[in-house]
């Protein structure tokens, strides 16, 4: 079945969807910018309004509280509330530490099922018998391994 119009299709859905018109003013609540587009409340009581009344008139007859009122209305937080630590480096810590944990697990998984066993060529047993037939042959007698031997003797020289 073809749905015709998005209607049909958005009434499928049992989830409301909210789009959000990007070329509209937004508040935001940033350190860069000090003024934002529009003020944080728009809809506003009928407090706010007489207490707007008041912000025409001179400041010096408003309170500290009714200053303060006016400042919300406008904006959501000061500069020293953004400044406030949000301990997000604990979440980003952490994540970089289960991050390093599990690739750690599958290293030593790695290392006990994937891999084979070490060759027997790195065993000193096999390294002392491989030096000592380089020595039989003569190999490099010149300035290699089998210079520093002393055939006479059999020693190191």
């Amino acid at each position: 079945m073809v749905l015709a119009n998005s209607g049909a299709r958005m009434s499928s859905h049992s989830h409301e969807v909210t789009t959000v018109d990007l070329s509209q003013p937004m508040y935001t609540d940033r350190l860069d910018t000090p003024l934002p587009d529009k003020p944080y409340k728009e809809v506003l009581s009928a407090a706010d309004k007489t207490l707007q009344q008041k912000e025409m008139g001179p400041w010096t007859k408003l309170s500290k509280e009714e200053k303060l009122a006016l400042y919300r209305l406008k904006f959501n937080q000061t500069y020293e509330e953004m400044k406030q630590p949000t301990g997000e480096w604990k979440t980003v810590i952490g994540g970089m530490f289960i991050f390093v944990g599990i690739t750690g697990l599958v290293v030593i998984w790695q290392a006990i099922y994937v891999y084979p066993a070490r060759p027997r060529t790195f065993e000193e047993e096999w390294k002392s018998k491989q030096a000592q037939r380089m020595i039989d042959m003569r190999m490099n007698p010149i300035e290699g391994l089998a210079s520093k031997w002393d055939y006479q003797t059999g020693q190191w020289k």
